[in-house]
């Protein structure tokens, strides 16, 4: 098996820092969930159910507390009304694909280098930008209440919890939401194709699909790979994570899961929190599927408090666009995703990239 030697030698550990390490994934993935499961018809019993089994598949296939994310440029264009959930089904299988295609052929390091740094930082302004547009919408709807839950995000910033403060909104939108419409049935999800919907070919989805792959390469990939070597001393090979990526997203979206990925900084929360082993997956797995069983809970979660959780995916993809080697050219890309669309920007972006390029190389 092509991972084998990832998971050689390496034990599944069940204690507490792996339960407090399974947090630190939550943190990057809840907020999302939720608001696709608010805003969209994405089915979130089956969304969830599926995160907690490729939680404990990745877990126990590499051995390390490997991060399961959505991938982000497809959630924040669905949440922000730009792609329509169908063609974010389409877009997650197209990305499969491609990603399955490239980890099985090496050639993850050559699409990188083509890409180009500055272009998946524009992609991810632009999608925070479209997030924060779609939040401050959402916090307008109660201005009162959003206030209340901006204030307990701060308050989790200044006592040195920041990382936690995506966690204590959750749990007070949890808690509104439960008051307001008490605790629901435990319901199994159906087993069904495409519960939420069909699959739809159009342009948007396979423009959203490629700015995807453009942050997915980079962030997800490349940048994993690196930071399971820098942090647990793993050989994994970046190719590797792309051609899992591929069969997860190929596997779940048609039961009615996100396009997901292995995201860089899910890992490097779960080793904040104290995750040293796949264990933690275990953990987390557990508990996402417990959350399926109670998720119509998210229905009921008040829009205003939403509304803040957005902005604070936005401020983090924000940040991470802004480690740019050429701030110029990601603020180009991400102003004009914000205002057309992600894989105009993205387009352009690339062209504009290469002629850099060019033009240093003939300077030199």
């Amino acid at each position: 098996m092509a991972f084998a030697d990832t998971r050689r030698g390496r034990e599944l550990r069940i204690d507490a820092g792996e339960v407090t390490g399974a947090l630190g994934d939550s943190v990057t993935v809840l907020p999302i969930v939720v608001a696709l499961g608010a805003l969209t018809p994405a089915s979130l019993p089956h969304v969830l159910l599926l995160f907690g089994v490729f939680q404990v598949i990745w877990g126990v296939v590499y051995g390390l507390p490997l991060s399961v994310e959505p991938m982000k440029a497809l959630a924040g264009l669905a949440i922000a009304g730009s792609l329509g959930y169908s063609e974010l089904v389409a877009a997650g299988l197209l990305a499969g694909a491609a990603l399955l295609v490239a980890g099985r052929t090496g050639a993850i390091g050559r699409v990188e280098r083509f890409v180009g740094e500055p272009v998946v930082r524009g992609v991810q302004l632009a999608v925070a930008l479209l997030l924060a547009a779609s939040g401050v919408e959402l916090a307008l709807s109660a201005p009162a209440l959003a206030g209340g839950a901006l204030a307990l995000a701060v308050a989790a910033v200044a006592v040195g919890f920041a990382r936690a403060s995506a966690l204590a909104i959750l749990g007070l939108g949890g808690v509104l939401a439960a008051s307001a419409t008490g605790v629901p049935t435990p319901t199994v999800p159906a087993a069904t194709l495409f519960p939420s919907g069909a699959p739809e070919l159009t342009v948007g989805a396979a423009e959203g699909a490629v700015a995807q792959l453009a942050m997915t390469v980079g962030n997800a990939a490349v940048a994993t790979a690196l930071l399971c070597s820098d942090l647990f001393d793993a050989d994994v090979r970046a190719d590797d994570l792309a051609a899992s990526m591929g069969a997860m997203c190929l596997a779940a979206v048609p039961l009615g899961g996100l396009p997901m990925c292995h995201g860089s900084g899910g890992l490097a929360g779960k080793y904040a929190f104290g995750a040293r082993t796949g264990g933690a997956n275990l953990v987390l797995g557990a508990l996402y599927v417990l959350a399926a069983l109670v998720a119509g809970l998210v229905l009921a979660f008040p829009a205003a408090v939403l509304g803040v959780l957005l902005g604070i995916v936005a401020l983090q993809l924000g940040r991470s666009a802004a480690r740019t080697k050429s701030p110029a050219l990601t603020v180009g890309i991400g102003v004009v995703g914000f205002l057309s669309n992600v894989g105009a920007a993205f387009a352009l972006g690339v062209a504009a990239s290469w002629l850099l390029r060019r033009r240093r190389d003939s300077d030199l």
